[in-house]
């Protein structure tokens, strides 16, 4: 496995396989099995694994959320490895921000739904950083979870518009055996609030099951399952909405038999944790 520090370590590296078919998992690091999920799905489809380790600051708009962001490159190396990635990148953010950077990826109106309505300038750093990686990279396929479903539909919006020459593949949010979904941020929950933190799915499993129910007032919906996790956990929401997963507007009406995304974010103590249900009627 190849480590590349820096662009010109990284180009090396990838210009010693050109030819090869590659693949590219963009991550923030301190990984788990989810990311490693996403390494397993290139290496099948690929002759060549890439991916990247970098805690981006630009889509933090609260420098203390990037001090706590969890760091452990050594342990992450060390998975990556294990998996056969081939190259793996990790920049400084000098690297990849020079002090004159002035150009950045406008995330048009999505910017301002759902995450973007609490994180000011987090799609626009987010955008940027992924736009870098992919001209730096220039991989033929590039893996993201489910759990960052706005950030997935940002990126997929992004390479349509700019025409860039990437196939996105999406895979399901993996889940530990409670059903919290596995994130980076999991680790700075405290036991009390680990024990908790389960919850946010459950308050979303409440809402699809009453959608399933007949439930169609999407409102009422939300409002059933917030009262839920209010009455249940410490959570302080930041936001629960049942939206179009293509326009990410809020539904009226839901039903079984129309495309949904319910999502949900909330605090437990500092840790911002955010899970969604993505529900598109069986075919036929």
């Amino acid at each position: 496995m190849k480590i590349a520090s820096n662009i010109r370590e990284l180009r090396a590296a990838l210009d010693a396989h050109k030819g090869k078919s590659l693949g590219f998992v963009p991550t923030m690091g301190f990984l788990h099995e989810g990311h490693l999920t996403l390494v397993r799905r290139s290496r099948e489809e690929n002759q060549l694994t890439a991916a990247s380790i970098f805690v981006n600051p630009t889509q933090f708009n609260d420098p203390e959320d990037l001090a706590r962001y969890p760091r452990d490159l050594p342990a992450d190396l060390g998975k990556l490895e294990k998996e056969g990635v081939d190259v793996v990148f990790t920049p400084t953010a000098e690297e990849l921000y020079p002090k004159d950077t002035e150009i950045s990826i406008n995330p048009g109106h999505l910017e301002n739904l759902l995450c973007g309505m609490s994180r000011p300038g987090h799609f626009r750093g987010m955008l940027t950083i992924v736009s870098k990686l992919f001209n730096l990279v220039r991989p033929e396929r590039a893996y993201f979870g489910q759990k960052d479903f706005q950030q997935f539909l940002l990126i997929s919006k992004m390479v349509a518009d700019l025409n860039f020459p990437i196939t996105l593949r999406m895979l399901p949010t993996l889940r530990e055996k409670d059903g919290l979904a596995m994130s980076s941020r999991n680790a700075k929950l405290a036991p009390a609030e680990r024990r908790q933190a389960p919850e946010l799915y459950r308050s979303l499993e409440m809402g699809r099951d009453l959608i399933d129910a007949g439930m169609e007032d999407a409102l009422r919906t939300v409002a059933a399952s917030m009262e839920y996790l209010i009455e249940h956990t410490s959570f302080e929401i930041d936001y629960f909405s049942i939206v179009n997963p293509i326009t990410l507007e809020d539904l009226e009406k839901v039903s079984p038999s129309t495309p949904y995304l319910m999502a949900v974010a909330a605090y437990l103590g500092s840790t911002r944790l955010i899970d969604n249900i993505l529900h598109y009627p069986p075919a036929g």
